[in-house]
């Protein structure tokens, strides 16, 4: 990644994003029909967020000249859909809500991130 500029950069990281979000949407789609509802609730919230805030990337690639803290916020996006996606993602395939206790520190770092907006 060296010299590449920042908006190519989240550019790539929200393509990345959105791909493996629509990969797990498939995924989802048709692995998790034998999970108790509430896993499958849970892999899907976290497939719904994964998907927004992919969106949320590539445009926030698109104004980062205009964002005060553009790698702070986007590095925010990024994690906290990792962090809280990822756990949903987990606790749902082995059907263990052990796997989803990081969930609340994804969701913060979303929360924080569309906070960092306001500065």
């Amino acid at each position: 990644f060296t010299g590449m500029s920042s908006s190519k950069l989240w550019l790539r990281v929200a393509g990345v994003s959105g791909a493996t979000s629509v990969a797990a949407a498939a995924y989802g789609a048709h692995a998790t029909p034998h999970l108790d509802e509430g896993f499958r609730v849970a892999f899907n919230n976290g497939n719904k967020l994964h998907m927004v805030h992919s969106v949320v990337i590539l445009a926030g690639a698109g104004v980062v000249r205009k964002m005060r803290f553009p790698a702070t916020t986007l590095g925010l996006f990024s994690a906290g859909i990792t962090v809280f996606s990822g756990s949903c993602y987990a606790a749902a395939l082995t059907s263990d809500r052990a796997n989803g206790k990081l969930a609340p520190f994804g969701g913060t770092a979303l929360i924080i991130a569309w906070a960092t907006l306001m500065a």
